[in-house]
């Protein structure tokens, strides 16, 4: 599954500033049970709006994390909540298939 989420950066912070702060978060949370990656993406003509999609092997892992999550990866999220607003898009199944580049195709 796929969990979804808008950062939009409030005056006076910089998406920059922001990203270093989401990677040593992400980090942290990527040690977890199922968790299978994240990316970090800058909308285009808007610098400040950023789209953060993270990948689970399931809905329960990832709850099982957001649950209990690590103290560390705690603090790093609520120093950054004064500087953005965050808005979940939401949690997506993962494709059946998907065609990648070139042709492959992913099971």
């Amino acid at each position: 599954m796929i969990f979804v989420f808008e950062i939009h950066i409030k005056p006076g912070y910089t998406a920059e500033a922001y990203a270093d702060a989401w990677v040593r978060a992400s980090e942290i949370i990527q040690r977890a049970p199922g968790a299978r990656g994240t990316r970090l993406h800058r909308k285009i003509g808007a610098p400040d709006v950023l789209l953060a999609i993270a990948s689970w092997e399931s809905k329960a892992m990832r709850d099982a994390m957001e649950g209990s999550p690590s103290h560390d990866a705690k603090r790093i999220i609520k120093e950054q909540a004064e500087f953005v607003d965050v808005r979940v898009v939401g949690e997506f199944e993962d494709a059946e298939w998907v065609v990648l580049p070139e042709g492959r195709v992913s099971e």
